[in-house]
């Protein structure tokens, strides 16, 4: 493990419930792993169960390794409580198919990682008729937290959602005649700009549902876990290397690899220190501003509106699941 995490030595109990969205790979991958090796229980919501599977063998490897160099924040379990549930951002019905088994299994739910994204992707629309990035990185784990919300709220104290967000929402508008990009072709699509739009909208999300959980025992943040070297060679890869460097360049500090990009999402996720903090975006385990379009609480209200009649469109969010996201 090192002597550099950030993240504070703890032990959790094996009923502390943890569900990481795209936990197969990079970020998502040592979040998941290392949060189960503090000893939790770690639903991989992915969507190929090959690759999730290959994933928790690797785990439990690196988790004996870490056992037998005595590590002393890893749990003396045999194998790590970890498991499969299928889950595909791309599509809002599979969203629900994870909601109804994750419920049918009576479990409590105590943190929520929203980790699951897609980067710069060209201008692509998914089966629901949204533009892509948006309804991977936001509308659909939005549509998750929306329905786990009454779970969390009857799991005991100090529940927590973490939406892993970027420093890529400073590159945002906030235009909700633009906001699927329809106006545009494949030619013209601003692949960064909606990438930062999808990120942005995730720190909205976090402010407009503290204004509705401030006085419950959920709390949301937000962060930027940083320039991972393998997520950036997964999200630039067909794109020219100019437009690497012009983008980078302006947002970039050192690169990461996947452990030091999961430290600030871990933190949030376990730090006792965190208990009851909302409405902070973290860099590097540290509060960090935030672009004032994301702050500006119009901007907040007109998303969670235009959020709600999207996902209302489908019957995806009936009546008492809105009463219980609208604190009422």
């Amino acid at each position: 493990m090192g002597g550099h995490q950030s993240f504070p030595r703890v032990t959790l109990p094996k009923e502390r419930v943890v569900i990481v969205t795209g936990a197969n790979t990079g970020i998502g991958y040592e979040t998941a792993k290392w949060i189960a090796m503090m000893g939790a229980t770690v639903i991989l919501a992915c969507r190929s169960e090959e690759k999730a599977k290959e994933a928790m063998t690797w785990m439990n490897a690196e988790f004996q390794a870490e056992k037998d160099r005595k590590t002393k924040e890893v749990v003396d379990y045999p194998e790590l409580r970890i498991e499969f549930m299928k889950l595909d951002c791309a599509s809002l019905q599979s969203v629900m198919d994870f909601v109804k088994e994750f419920k049918n299994s009576g479990r409590q739910l105590h943190i929520l990682v929203c980790n699951a994204g897609i980067g710069l992707h060209k201008q692509a629309y998914t089966e629901e008729g949204y533009e892509l990035m948006f309804q991977v990185n936001y509308l659909s784990q939005y549509l998750l937290a929306a329905h786990l919300l009454p779970i969390m709220k009857t799991s005991g104290e100090d529940c927590r959602i973490i939406l892993v967000s970027s420093e890529a929402h400073r590159f945002c508008e906030f235009n909700l005649d633009r906001i699927q990009g329809k106006q545009f072709n494949e030619q013209n699509f601003g692949r960064l700009l909606f990438y930062g739009n999808s990120k942005a909208f995730q720190i909205m999300q976090m402010f407009s549902m503290n204004r509705r959980l401030q006085n419950s025992n959920v709390a949301v943040l937000s962060l930027h876990p940083g320039m991972v070297e393998t997520e950036l060679r997964r999200n630039f890869k067909d794109m020219t290397i100019f437009n690497i460097f012009t983008s980078l360049t302006k947002c970039v500090g050192k690169l990461k690899n996947p452990f030091e990009g999961a430290e600030t999402t871990i933190n949030a996720a376990v730090s006792p220190a965190l208990r009851g903090v909302r409405d902070i975006y973290y860099d590097n385990c540290k509060p960090a501003n935030i672009h004032n379009i994301v702050t500006n609480t119009q901007n907040q209200e007109s998303l969670w509106t235009y959020t709600l009649d999207c996902l209302k469109k489908g019957d995806f969010l009936p009546e008492d699941i809105i009463k219980c996201l609208e604190g009422t």
